[in-house]
């Protein structure tokens, strides 16, 4: 905390305690009673009718500074200005002393409170946060309408959020309008009033909570306007031939479909390309299985080390790649036209195009086309590799990562624009088969997501299998020379610190992300939003300008995994069949993810660096696998597993592992964290010796032992001593 923070605290600490003092010691309560306001109300009205500036002043001041504050008694206060100034002129004092009380109050927590409740909480904070980022007036102007809900408890609370205070101010102008009107005409029967209770009558306040629950209404028929509004000039159907249409079949696209066909919903799913998407055909499956075949060339290579001697292998590519694709239609089964129609799901290849709200042309790959109606949609279109305008780079003949499996001869010189897990893996699979992969990467580091050691372990490994790893490098232009022999030379030239530098290669990959699929089947006709990251914009529930039509996947964001669209496909499929009953949250609170590279690199939740980078405070524990007994034995003994927890206490906020099978460890963590298991319940979990898996038992020991209870340690040590003698 900064000094200046502390010494504020301080500050507002030692105020508190003296103003309790002097509420304590002069009896300052008794002022703020309805029988001394009675007992003073004639002076109190002489003094307004002999000085009415200066009394309405001093009113106003106290008003404020009792609200500020939160001191009890703003009731007989408010009271009190209907019995003074009558209810015009009291309606208006309190009106505005109230707003401007509360706003203080308002300021004071988000100064002194937000920042340390948003450092602890921030994550589960988040979707509060961006609700109230949305709704917050709504919710604001409900809980001042309704007197049942103490105002400085409200103030104090919305303080703690990212509420902007304008706009607090005004929803508690308004808000509390009503309720002041309430208490300031009952001031003027003053006579009547023995206790505050008395203002409320079971029946007014049961007006009150209706009156609450108007801003809550209104929201909802904005919104109701508001989707009037986005299907104006589009014609509903009468009825719809199918429940769901889906777009796509990748993972989002499979799952969505699967699931409307076990809940008995009529179902389509088209798909332009192949079932299975870029998973099965461009991307998870082909490169795991080339990943595999690189990994065994390694093996061979580090034989003797395991006492093999003799071992030899040498690559025959075409057979690499001949087994990458039996791979692929081992797997394509599982994904194929067959087993989804025989799950009920009517599965069309072809080419979609939204054409409305409710209604999908679908250009049939044997000819022809058919319309679709349908009540909802879901799009899990998937994305493509990005390929930045480098001039020269197409003249290249560039490859991607989905054209790069249709290599049958292994490149000579293979370079490799990006350093991020697709880059990564590649580079080094294609290094381990035998080429010179040099890899060019424009910021500082390799695998830039993750913590700096994590970088620096893994680009020690790439160098390590002969890759040359070119950080800080910007790609300029492709430029295609003519060597004295004839040959033609391909260079990448690119900037290094300042100067220029050529890079020769044979082949060129280009994996330095994807972008969404966004255009081509209908998005731009119906003006469908897109955010900055150019992928559609959807609400918490995967519903996108158009509430029917739902987005999934990498299309949607904010996440690029596999297993990532699988998650949202239940939530969208769900929503869109049922959302009139029961709508749900699309829940990102664990997500993993693994880079396969060798080691491999395993995250979920915070990694150190972001958790430095949001001011979250963390305490780190560190396990290095040079001490486990399975990776010793098995020559993988490097890497390390480092988990991040809340100060002080078990509970897991981000896990980190680096070595081998780091992504089947990490699924533990992700268990954990999910159903908020801390770290002694992996201690205290049997794990099979000697394995991998020990590891994370293991790190969860070196959290114990750095919150060993010295002092009854110390204590116990006596005992023993004790026994001995």
């Amino acid at each position: 905390m900064p000094a200046a923070r502390l010494r504020l605290w301080i500050g507002v600490a030692l105020a508190a305690i003296l103003l309790v003092v002097l509420y304590r010691h002069y009896d300052l309560g008794q002022w703020l009673t309805i029988e001394n306001l009675k007992a003073s109300r004639d002076a109190l009205v002489s003094r307004y009718q002999a000085q009415p500036l200066a009394t309405l002043a001093v009113f106003f001041g106290i008003y404020v500074v009792a609200t500020a504050l939160s001191v009890p008694g703003a009731t007989v206060l408010t009271l009190a200005a209907g019995a003074i100034f009558g209810l015009a002129m009291g309606l208006l004092v309190v009106s505005f002393a109230s707003s401007l009380g509360a706003l203080l109050a308002f300021l004071g927590s988000r100064y002194l409170l937000r920042d340390m409740v948003q450092a602890r909480f921030g994550k589960r904070l988040a979707p509060i946060n961006e609700g109230l980022k949305r709704d917050g007036v709504w919710y604001l102007l409900t809980l001042r309408l309704v007197p049942l809900f103490p105002f400085w408890l409200v103030n104090l609370l919305m303080g703690l959020t990212a509420m902007p205070a304008a706009r607090f101010y005004l929803a508690s102008q308004v808000g509390m309008l009503a309720g002041t009107a309430v208490y300031v005409n009952a001031g003027t029967q003053l006579a009547a009033i023995d206790q505050p209770g008395d203002v409320f009558s079971l029946p007014l306040l049961g007006s009150f909570v209706l009156l609450g629950l108007f801003p809550l209404i209104a929201k909802a028929v904005v919104g109701a306007l508001q989707r009037r509004k986005r299907y104006a000039g589009w014609k509903k159907p009468a009825h719809f031939d199918r429940n769901l249409v889906v777009i796509g079949a990748g993972s989002g696209g499979l799952v969505s479909a699967y699931i409307a066909a076990v809940v008995k919903a009529k179902v389509t799913l088209v798909e332009g390309h192949k079932m299975g998407g870029d998973c099965l055909n461009t991307g998870c499956v082909p490169s795991k299985a080339l990943i595999r075949s690189a990994k065994l060339m390694r093996h061979l290579r580090d034989a003797e080390r395991f006492g093999v001697v003799g071992a030899r292998g040498s690559v025959d590519f075409a057979a690499v790649m001949q087994r990458v694709s039996s791979v692929i239609r081992a797997i394509e089964p599982h994904d194929s036209v067959e087993r989804y129609t025989g799950l009920g799901v009517e599965v069309l290849q072809g080419h979609a195009r939204i054409t409305s709200p409710w209604s999908v042309d679908v250009a049939l790959a044997e000819g022809g086309s058919r319309t679709l109606t349908t009540r909802s949609i879901v799009i899990a279109a998937g994305a493509s590799p990005f390929v930045p305008p480098i001039p020269g780079l197409q003249e290249a003949g560039v490859l991607t990562s989905d054209t790069v499996w249709g290599l049958t001869e292994l490149p000579r010189r293979l370079l490799v624009l990006g350093g991020g897990p697709i880059g990564s893996e590649l580079a080094q699979a294609f290094a381990r088969l035998g080429s010179q992969v040099t890899q060019v990467e424009m910021a500082d580091r390799v695998l830039v997501r993750e913590d700096t050691e994590v970088s620096a372990l893994v680009a020690a490994s790439l160098r390590e299998d002969g890759v040359t790893v070119l950080t800080g490098h910007e790609a300029l232009r492709v430029e295609l020379g003519s060597p004295a022999d004839g040959a033609s030379e391909k260079r990448l030239v690119a900037r290094h610190a300042g100067q220029e530098v050529a890079i020769a290669f044979d082949q060129i990959l280009c994996a330095v992300g994807r972008t969404p699929r966004v255009t081509g089947y209908g998005l731009e006709e119906l003006n469908m939003p897109l955010t900055e990251r150019k992928t559609i914009e959807t609400d918490a529930y995967l519903r996108t300008h158009y509430p029917n039509i739902y987005a999934v996947g990498d299309v949607a964001g904010p996440f690029q995994f596999t297993h990532t669209a699988a998650h949202q496909a239940w939530y969208a499929a769900v929503n869109a069949l049922f959302g009139r009953l029961r709508r749900f949250k699309a829940d990102y609170s664990v997500i993993p993810w693994t880079t396969f590279t060798s080691p491999e690199v395993a995250r979920v939740g915070l990694s150190e660096s972001e958790a430095k980078a949001q001011g979250i405070a963390v305490e780190v524990t560190r396990y290095d696998l040079a001490d486990l007994d399975r990776a010793i034995a098995d020559g993988t003994n490097h890497g390390f597993v480092k988990v991040l927890s809340v100060p002080g206490r078990d509970k897991i906020l981000g896990v980190t592992i680096v070595g081998e099978h780091a992504g089947d460890l990490l699924a533990e963590y992700v268990l954990a964290m999910k159903h908020n298991l801390g770290l002694n319940k992996i201690l205290g979990t049997i794990h099979t010796y000697p394995t991998l898996a020990e590891a994370n038992k293991y790190a969860a020991g070196e959290w114990k032992r750095a919150h060993a209870p010295q002092r009854l340690l110390r204590w116990v040590e006596r005992f023993h001593a004790w026994e001995r003698a």
